[in-house]
């Protein structure tokens, strides 16, 4: 099959010819439709993550089941499928208390194993980590849930519980951050979003934001406080030092900070602004995808019309344009997302 490999860290990218993964016990090989490229894939090619090399990055997908291992009793070669980016192994405490995007023993493609920036890939622990798609959803917009949407949902929904009526600032318009927009709105949040890219900010507004900010180096804290009086909510969205602390400093006092952004410890670990955490008694959160049992809630809004995850698709790509693309997208001026088609 055609698959980009990282052959050395933070090297040149190119597609190649690889052999086709083997499918494991309780596992599924699916031929990928539809993968997105998202900063964690650079993080991984960047060195960030422990991985192994030959590698293949992607992590968000969705496509259609080219074949089934042995035990797998829920799913048949021809189903629509997609997944979390997290696969729990199904048995552990955590994974049956619905919470295998902590899994001690999660498999990550793109991560621990080889990803979907390739023709097919696989996935362990099938019957629990599959997520169905509907017929009336695109694979395109199926595979935008996989990590950025999911993530975004469940650090508003379960980690920050956005209540109607309060402000949310999101600090950062690329795939996640604009997904956090869609979601707070549908959830009857108010929502300020910052970003460097001003394009990105007129997404945003289209999807609803009622206030944007250009992070051009001014005091953004202070302009959120004006605006808001202090949100009940912010989210990093990017992972840096600086935008970690702007969402904190846009806190009102007794308020919820989720964490989305890998914070890597390019220049040693980062610093957190904890004084005002603790004199203000903040509340702040980590939020590492969703599992699959969570899907339905979002599926619904989905299917209502509420929530429009295709709206966020920038650009459609192939593989060869991709392998040109995932080094330098730490600082490509996105807006939305990119997807990829293997097919391309």
């Amino acid at each position: 099959m055609r698959a980009i490999v990282v052959d050395r860290i933070a090297g040149p990218l190119a597609v190649q010819q690889v052999a086709v993964p083997e499918v494991p016990a309780g596992g599924v090989l699916v031929t990928v439709a539809a993968t997105g490229l998202c900063r964690s894939d650079w993080h991984a090619w960047a060195g960030h993550d422990d991985i192994a090399l030959p590698h293949v990055p992607g992590h968000e997908f969705a496509g259609v089941v080219a074949a089934v291992g042995a035990g797998v009793t829920r799913w048949a070669v021809g189903d629509r499928v997609t997944a979390p980016f997290v696969e729990g192994c199904g048995a552990c405490e955590w994974c049956r208390g619905g919470n295998a995007q902590v899994c001690p023993a999660q498999q990550q493609p793109g991560f621990t194993h080889w990803g979907s920036f390739a023709e097919q890939v696989v996935i362990h622990a099938a019957d629990t980590n599959l997520v169905a798609v509907p017929a009336g959803v695109s694979f395109e917009a199926a595979a935008s849930l996989g990590c950025r949407f999911a993530t975004a949902y469940r650090a508003l929904t379960r980690r920050a519980r956005l209540a109607g009526g309060e402000w949310v600032t999101i600090v950062g318009a690329g795939g996640v951050g604009l997904s956090a927009v869609m979601i707070a709105k549908a959830l009857g949040g108010k929502v300020v979003v910052v970003d460097r890219n001003p394009g990105a900010l007129e997404v945003a507004a289209t999807l609803g934001a009622d206030h944007v900010l250009v992070a051009d180096g001014s005091d953004i804290p202070s302009q959120v406080q004006a605006v808001t009086g202090g949100s009940h909510v912010s989210i990093d969205a990017v992972g840096s030092e600086q935008t970690c602390a702007d969402a904190l400093l846009s806190l009102r006092r007794r308020g919820r900070h989720v964490q989305i952004g890998l914070l890597p410890p390019v220049e040693g670990h980062p610093r957190v602004p904890m004084a005002r955490v603790i004199a203000w008694e903040l509340d702040v959160f980590g939020s590492h995808g969703m599992a699959a049992v969570d899907y339905p809630g979002m599926l619904a809004l989905i299917a209502s019309g509420a929530l429009e995850p295709q709206k966020l698709i920038e650009r459609i790509i192939g593989l060869e344009e991709a392998a040109a693309m995932l080094p330098h997208f730490d600082t490509a001026n996105v807006a939305g997302m990119t997807m990829i088609d293997p097919t391309r």
